[in-house]
């Protein structure tokens, strides 16, 4: 079971702090850090967007991406990428990395889609904001779909994990505040869990307040951990 720390931007664009994240993930039982690679002016509209300052803030540029991806590899915690536009994966690709993340609002961004099947890289899929019937086709060589709610938070009863067969989804993308939806999910088969990470609930962004703590990440891990003992 693997946990996936998404970082996101809740680094505020400080790189000393997005260090410090992975760092705290790495110590706190995370398997992967998730950062998101995007062009803020051409990614979110600029009218009506109180975040918009702080999404071209929070804008990682290609050295950025390298220093955290080799801060990664030397501590020894998976490093990956929701990347939104086909110049950023060539980045990626000369970087060098093994999978990459779509995010739930590039699901039908079919011209960044099959740039990534083209790497021949593994590919992780948030399905938040699908609207078809079954999964979408994607022909990479290894898809994980991952059930997701694009609502922020979830509350819980959006969720409706009885009609969710863990066996077809890999995995869960929690936006919900708390563990207990992370919980449920691992104990339903979910064998990839991710969840926004933050060193303080009470920073500024959008995220940092639905965000798991470094405490809570530990004890997420240590349920998965007891969990697979189990098994």
């Amino acid at each position: 079971m693997e946990i996936i720390a998404e970082i996101g931007q809740n680094h505020n664009g400080e790189i000393g702090l997005a260090i410090e994240l992975i760092h705290a993930a790495h110590e706190n039982g995370a398997d992967c850090a998730k950062f998101q690679l995007y062009d803020a002016p051409g990614l979110f509209p600029k009218e009506n967007n109180e975040w918009y300052d702080y999404n071209c803030k929070t804008e990682l540029s290609r050295e950025d991406v390298e220093l955290l991806n080799s801060e990664c590899n030397k501590i020894g915690i998976d490093f990956m990428v929701s990347v939104f536009d086909v110049e950023r994966v060539a980045w990626m690709e000369e970087i060098g990395t093994s999978r990459y993340k779509i995010a739930s609002r590039s699901i039908n961004d079919q011209p960044l889609i099959d740039c990534l099947v083209k790497t021949g890289k593994a590919l992780l899929v948030s399905l938040g904001m699908w609207e078809g019937s079954g999964f979408p086709k994607i022909e990479a060589e290894k898809v994980d779909f991952l059930y997701c709610i694009s609502k922020y938070p979830t509350e819980f009863s959006d969720l409706h994990f009885a009609d969710v067969d863990f066996s077809a989804y890999s995995g869960f993308s929690d936006h919900t505040i708390g563990l207990t939806a992370s919980y449920a999910a691992l104990a339903r088969g979910s064998r990839i869990l991710e969840k926004h990470f933050t060193l303080d609930k009470n920073m500024y962004g959008p995220d940092h307040s639905g965000s798991m703590t470094p405490v809570e990440l530990s004890q997420l891990s240590r349920f998965r951990d007891e969990l697979q003992m189990c098994l």
